[in-house]
């Protein structure tokens, strides 16, 4: 055998090893941060639903509790931040697996903003806890809320699946909750012209309405991070978006005075 021919060999199957180990660190740091991911999705969407729930029942309980919750999902967003950043750091990723990461440190961040509104919707609620509801506008507030809901448990699967179809349909999906947000807002807008007793009420929901489309679009947010992750580029066209509240209320403004 040739002088250095087995120190070569050696070497090389050295080389593969270690490219095999390094691979699979890689593949479990990414199945850890995938299920870190999902768990605060999971935590985030009880909230969500917990914040309406207390809201429907005037549930001073639930609320305190939604509000609490929301320190687990900002703990969960730290560890995936200083996951995601760490391997970025250490394994020097590229093409699909750093789009992985990427998007996944976007999603934990939007996921953070929805535990966010979740919390304010359980301050509202005990603001409230003392006020009369109509029926009528919780039942507005439950129906635009269990579709966000929905939504946002159908993106979580795309992430999870890894799936940029399902992604784009709740992307596409996001415009039936702004119709109803603004749908809501005109109801809302009716009472309070038509009994001045219910403004203080209104604005509570109003501010609880708001919320909620906001999950929306977080949500939307993160199929946009999905689909970037799987496709490598961003949804073609430009965002559906339904909320045309402010021209309602351009629609119901006085009208200025003419100079004389």
């Amino acid at each position: 055998m040739p002088d250095g021919v087995g120190s070569d060999a050696i070497a090389n199957d050295s080389a593969m090893i270690v490219s095999e180990h390094t691979t699979r660190v890689f593949d479990n740091d990414l199945t850890k941060l995938t299920q870190l991911v999902a768990q605060m999705g999971g935590f985030a969407q009880k909230q969500v639903a917990d914040a309406i729930e207390a809201l429907s029942r005037r549930d001073v309980t639930l609320a305190r509790q939604v509000i609490a919750a929301d320190a687990t999902v900002d703990d969960l967003q730290r560890q995936i931040e200083e996951k995601a950043v760490a391997t970025i750091a250490l394994r020097q990723p590229m093409a699909i697996d750093l789009r992985a990461l990427v998007a996944m440190l976007r999603i934990a961040n939007d996921l953070e903003r929805i535990g966010d509104l979740a919390k304010n919707i359980g301050k509202r609620v005990i603001a409230v806890s003392g006020e009369s509801s109509q029926r009528t506008l919780m039942r507005g507030l439950r129906h635009m809320a269990t579709l966000v809901v929905s939504q946002l448990a159908a993106v979580l699967d795309s992430f999870v699946d890894r799936n940029p179809v399902k992604a784009l349909q709740v992307w596409q999906g996001d415009r039936e909750v702004d119709a109803l947000y603004v749908s809501l807002f005109r109801e809302l807008l009716t009472y309070t012209m038509e009994d001045p007793g219910t403004i203080s009420m209104c604005i509570h929901h109003l501010f609880c309405a708001k919320n909620i489309e906001r999950v929306g679009d977080h949500a939307t947010n993160i199929a946009e991070a999905v689909h970037y992750m799987v496709e490598g580029h961003a949804i073609a066209g430009e965002r559906p978006k339904g909320d045309t509240s402010s021209y309602v209320l351009e629609s119901r403004a006085p009208a200025a005075p003419v100079p004389a």
